[in-house]
């Protein structure tokens, strides 16, 4: 019984080695439709800067609280103009509310008074798109005399961003073709026995620009009652990815 029992075990041993030692064979290719995605991005330096300009006012007069927004508005719209002839502006956020004190504590079993203004808060903003990154600085030290600088975001134009787009889908098939070439290696094929059968920029729904910044600065002020000089400030326009995806689909013949 014993010797059976180790016979059995040789020959079980002599099977599983014999299973190990025998050649995988690959798995059938012929007419296969491979989903291949892919990717491509450009970079360049921004070229166009987009600030925010604003002005608040506080008064017990709200007549007085708008009157000095307006005047100071204009004040700096003719500023930038001035100083940037070829930028586009556009003035936005007016706004008008009231301020109130502090409420004290409610008192049991005593109405609350109706609240009363102290003073009204008026403001305006105004958005500046521009190309002359050599001159924003400038630009910017003049406008803060009498506005302040809330926000600066920088940016490619719409005609860099186009241009950018031929080599976006360049590098974007460029890398198509590199995994196609991988997979075709890994399966032991040729790549010429690969056909494209679809290309889908838009099947992932990635197909709108995806923008990453570098380098854009966002710089907030308290702006100042007394017109003095203002030291010019410092700015680094960064650079701009731009990146794009695709799915192929690849059939082997």
């Amino acid at each position: 019984m014993t010797v059976l029992k180790h016979l059995a075990a040789a020959v079980a041993a002599t099977v599983a080695l014999s299973a190990q030692a025998a050649p995988l064979e690959s798995l059938p290719t012929s007419g296969a439709l491979v989903v291949v995605p892919a990717f491509g991005e450009v970079r360049h330096v921004n070229d166009q800067a987009t600030i925010t300009l604003s002005v608040e006012e506080v008064d017990k007069d709200k007549s007085a609280a708008a009157s000095r927004v307006n005047q100071k508005m204009k004040q700096g719209l003719d500023i930038v103009k001035q100083e940037d002839p070829h930028a586009s502006l556009k003035t936005q956020g007016y706004y008008t509310y009231p301020v109130y004190p502090e409420e004290p504590a409610p008192v049991n079993g005593q109405p609350r008074k109706p609240r009363v203004p102290t003073a009204w808060r008026v403001g305006q903003s105004l958005q500046v798109i521009t190309t002359n990154l050599a001159g924003l600085p400038k630009t910017v030290a003049a406008a803060q005399r009498v506005l302040a600088l809330n926000n600066l975001h920088f940016s490619l134009t719409p005609e860099t961003t186009r241009k950018l787009d031929d080599q976006r889908i360049a590098a974007t098939y460029a890398n198509l073709n590199e995994r196609v070439s991988s997979i075709a290696h890994a399966m032991g094929r040729k790549v010429g026995d690969a056909v494209i059968d679809t290309i889908d920029f838009e099947g992932s729904g990635n197909y709108l620009d995806r923008v990453s910044i570098n380098g854009s600065r966002v710089v907030t002020a308290m702006a100042s009652n007394v017109a003095a000089p203002v030291e010019e400030p410092s700015f680094e326009p960064g650079e701009t990815t731009l990146q794009m995806r695709l799915v192929g689909k690849v059939r082997f013949k």
